[in-house]
């Protein structure tokens, strides 16, 4: 962990960094509150800050205060140190936003329990910090392919079809079903079958664009949102994402499983307003008929008109 020590007095700042250094914290030091500022806006700052209330300078509570207004920053664990020794000095340094208070002289014990303290303050932090962020993982995708959950595919349709209307361009959605998942989960089993699920997913990762997304829409059914796309090259990418999921069986741990998919595509015209209902609707019935036409093939829909494009 890196520790900020702010002080104007030359003997405080060597005890300081000196019992600091032995417990194996990296240390940087400041003499006057300025710099000490200064050092707290860099990129790797200071996680925890030992800033004297007077000093040259930004003063230990202007930059409390400072700190606590910033909303887009790590936190800094703030111990104020002081010579000022009332119950009035320690409320309006907590009311500024430092986390402790440390009077002078103190002794370098003291200042090892309280470093160690903040730090686990900070540790518990971190903790919840990566819990936080692994929810928003799982609220937000598939729990076994790691692909967006259906949900989350349905908002980023949302957002390619706002930013069609503004860039008066075009978007595609391509829905895609695994053929015949069902006989691999009844011969095979529901542990092969997660297995092809998961290989598929990472099939259509690799194949699409870096701007487009993919979605699991359901079951062994998938969704492609396929950004500033018309219909002939939403179509044109469909194909490609047909040809690489069956050119090569799936490697399970039971052996390897020919895997191959179903494909309705559809899209928007330029200046066209549609939903996402209406827009995935159409793929769905251009789904629907690549499967009664044979599967393992790719078709289309306009809301307004049908064409079905054989395979070459």
């Amino acid at each position: 962990m890196k520790i900020l020590i702010a002080d104007d007095d030359a003997i405080m700042r060597a005890l300081s960094l000196s019992g600091l250094t032995r417990l194996g914290y990296q240390v940087e030091v400041a003499t006057n509150g300025d710099e000490a500022w200064a050092a707290l806006q860099q990129p790797q700052a200071p996680e925890l800050a030992i800033l004297d209330w007077q000093m040259p300078g930004m003063t230990g509570i202007e930059i409390c205060r400072k700190l606590r207004e910033r909303r887009d920053c790590a936190y800094v664990y703030v111990i104020l140190l002081t010579g000022k020794h009332t119950l009035k000095d320690l409320v309006a340094g907590m009311e500024a936003g430092a986390d402790d208070y440390m009077t002078k002289p103190f002794k370098p014990a003291e200042l090892t329990a309280r470093v160690r303290s903040g730090q686990r303050v900070l540790d518990l932090q971190r903790e919840l910090l990566a819990a936080q962020a692994q929810l928003r993982v799982l609220a937000n995708h598939d729990s076994l392919t790691s692909l967006w959950n259906r949900r989350m595919i349905l908002a980023r349709l949302q957002e390619e079809l706002a930013r069609t209307r503004r860039e008066s361009n075009s978007v595609g959605a391509i829905l895609l079903d695994i053929d015949h998942f069902k006989r691999i989960n009844d011969a095979l089993g529901h542990a092969q079958g997660d297995e092809v699920l998961l290989q598929v997913a990472k099939r259509l990762t690799k194949t699409i664009r870096p701007y487009d997304s993919v979605g699991r829409y359901g079951g062994e059914e998938f969704l492609i949102v396929a950004a500033h796309c018309n219909m002939a090259e939403t179509f044109k990418l469909a194909e490609r994402v047909r040809s690489t999921l069956c050119s090569a069986p799936v490697q399970s741990s039971g052996g390897p499983i020919e895997v191959t998919a179903s494909f309705g595509v559809s899209a928007t015209t330029v200046g066209e307003e549609l939903d996402p209902k209406t827009l995935i609707d159409a793929a769905d019935r251009a789904l629907y008929r690549a499967k009664e036409s044979g599967r393992n093939r790719v078709e289309w829909f306009f809301p307004e008109r049908y064409c079905a494009i054989e395979l070459r």
